[in-house]
């Protein structure tokens, strides 16, 4: 008896169905992996969300501080910041331990601005270990290759004649973290071990011009501490900036505007992005710093929601002269 056609027919498409349907989980799942994985290892095998967190690195103040001084001299302006604040005393005890997390994302000279200049890390390693510092740590975990772009910005050779130890990023070094109240750091990789015998947390940021938070400056800079695929939370860059601004609890943080990005950012590339806004901001409010960082930009409040997200979480003013700044300059 001859076969039935039909039924080869309902066979051969039942085979069809079965092998495109087996396509799809194989797809699906391999998007799966993709997506859990991270380069600090695979986010998936953590078994309960972390219970980590940052400590409070603050000191305490009853009232939060800020400086405005003017001028060229980076170093200069920088100490006389500090002196407006207390001194450096202020903030940096006899014995401490003190981490610098600087921005060192990109390969890139220090005369383009892309990244902390290495002339205010010497500043600072210097008056810190003045002040009776035990040891000064300076570490990022960039974008580029870590060990490049520490070398090509000039951070690493400052750091190390000024006596500071640098932190490179390496797997080891990341655990998971969760912050509390947040939507999308949980259980997430985080630059965390080289903070955790440290006493005081200075922020060195520069200001420059970025075409997806509309700038970047002192809450931003903490966007080096993630590890994993970062960038998935391009999506939501207002949400994740505010979220690394209640992780991170600093003592002080600085603004370094003596040369501004005005455009291209963050990595620019040209002088022509550049404007000489000799300015240096200091102060322990971090939104505030970033409110009036963003007036040298030539930018409204209203063009950087993470601002008025940070203001609404409870980390800082955006009326940054409700602080009364002390302004100066040399």
């Amino acid at each position: 008896m001859d076969p039935d056609p039909n039924r080869d027919d309902v066979n051969r498409r039942q085979f069809l169905d079965r092998l495109a349907k087996a396509g799809i989980c194989i797809a699906a799942a391999g998007a799966a992996g993709f997506w859990f994985y991270d380069s600090k290892g695979p986010l998936s095998s953590a078994p309960q969300p972390s219970n980590l967190t940052l400590k409070d690195f603050s000191i305490g103040l009853p009232r939060q501080k800020m400086s405005i001084i003017r001028g060229a001299d980076r170093a200069a302006t920088l100490g006389m910041a500090l002196k407006s604040l207390g001194g450096i005393e202020k903030f940096v005890k006899k014995g401490d331990r003190v981490l610098l997390k600087v921005n060192a994302a990109f390969a890139s000279p220090a005369m383009l601005s892309a990244t902390t200049h290495p002339a205010i890390i010497t500043e600072m390693t210097r008056l810190c270990f003045h002040a009776g510092a035990a040891s000064v740590v300076v570490t990022d975990n960039p974008i580029n290759d870590p060990a490049a772009c520490f070398t090509l910005t000039g951070i690493a050779d400052a750091a190390r004649k000024a006596g500071a130890r640098v932190v490179l990023p390496s797997d080891d070094l990341f655990c998971p973290i969760t912050v509390k109240g947040a939507a999308l750091i949980r259980n997430w990789p985080v630059l965390y071990k080289p903070f955790t015998d440290i006493d005081k947390v200075i922020g060195m940021a520069p200001l420059k011009d970025h075409h997806r938070s509309g700038a970047s400056m002192t809450m931003k800079n903490w966007y080096g501490l993630l590890g994993g695929r970062r960038n998935i939370f391009h999506q939501d860059i207002n949400g994740i900036i505010t979220e690394l601004a209640m992780m991170v609890k600093p003592s002080l943080v600085i603004l370094d505007a003596t040369t501004a990005m005005m455009t291209n950012g963050p990595t620019g590339g040209s002088l022509s992005d550049l404007k000489h806004t000799n300015t240096m901001i200091a102060g322990t409010d971090q939104v505030a710093a970033d409110a009036f960082g963003i007036s040298l930009l030539g930018r409204s409040l209203d063009k950087l929601p993470y601002i008025g997200k940070a203001q609404a979480a409870g980390i800082g003013t955006a009326d940054y002269m409700k602080l009364n700044p002390v302004m100066g300059s040399i």
